[in-house]
């Protein structure tokens, strides 16, 4: 797993210097899919640079794209964006913004970043598929707080009579957005429970382990949409940064960024 670890230190490291860079927000819930987005990339997404737009192509969706620094370092170290292009996040003239804007060519699926609805797009995908004879899957990755969007119960309803077996469905729990910790905002509670009543396979991992990341995509349900909690921390690997609601919108400044660099570099 030292393979996967130390990609995952890369991604951080890529994902600190944007932010800084360009002042943006957001590294909070960036870091916290860090280990996710490096699994499904590099060892299950059946996608490639040299075919973008192959139709058998998987798809991934991040449905929370105010996290989109990291999916842009991920496209970057397999290939979809160049050095140039990821240097051109969040400024003038540059082609990647602050939320994902649909491009093929990038390895992009679907522009985000209205709350919502990702899964809803995720799920037409999925049953398009079926219908076609398709083999390839479809990966949603959600915000806990995006929960409280009612349209994503909404497709969890249609995934679930549609037995939607080619959906994966991966919500990053880092129990925090963007007005405080969202126990406090609308419980969840018990949210396995809920996914399992309409008609999901659902587990319950930690989100930032390797080991069991795997376990789960190895153990996806052949008959019923699939669900991954992913119980993670908002702002993982920098310590003054883990489980602070200020790092959902704040920038580093210098010294901040120098800390946060050393910690990610032993």
């Amino acid at each position: 797993m030292k393979h996967y670890q130390d990609l995952a230190s890369e991604i951080r490291k890529t994902i600190l210097n944007l932010i800084y860079k360009t002042k943006s927000p957001h590294i909070g819930p960036s870091f916290s899919i860090v280990e996710i987005l490096v699994a499904l990339y590099f060892n299950y997404l059946n996608v490639s640079r040299s075919s973008p737009l192959d139709p058998e192509r998987d798809r991934f969706i991040l449905s929370k794209g105010h996290a989109c620094a990291t999916l842009y370092a991920v496209l970057h170290e397999i290939g979809f964006l160049s050095k140039e292009d990821i240097h051109g996040f969040a400024i003038n003239g540059g082609i990647l913004e602050q939320h994902p804007n649909r491009s093929l060519n990038y390895g992009i699926e679907v522009s985000t970043g209205s709350l919502g609805h990702g899964l809803s797009i995720g799920a037409g995908m999925a049953l398009s598929g079926k219908i076609d004879n398709k083999q390839y899957k479809v990966c949603v990755l959600l915000g806990d707080g995006e929960l409280n969007e009612g349209s994503i119960w909404e497709s969890i309803m249609f995934a679930g009579h549609h037995k939607l077996n080619n959906l994966i469905a991966f919500v990053d729990c880092n129990k925090i957005q963007a007005l405080g910790c969202t126990k406090d905002i609308i419980d969840w509670m018990h949210l396995g429970e809920k996914w399992e009543s309409f008609g999901w396979n659902v587990q319950e991992i930690d989100g930032h382990c390797f080991k069991q990341i795997f376990r789960a995509l190895g153990s996806s349900s052949s008959e019923k949409p699939n669900l991954v909690i992913l119980n993670t921390i908002k702002g993982k690997g920098v310590s003054f940064m883990e489980n602070q609601l200020l790092w959902h919108y704040r920038a580093p400044d210098s010294k901040e960024y120098e800390l946060a660099l050393k910690e990610l570099s032993l």
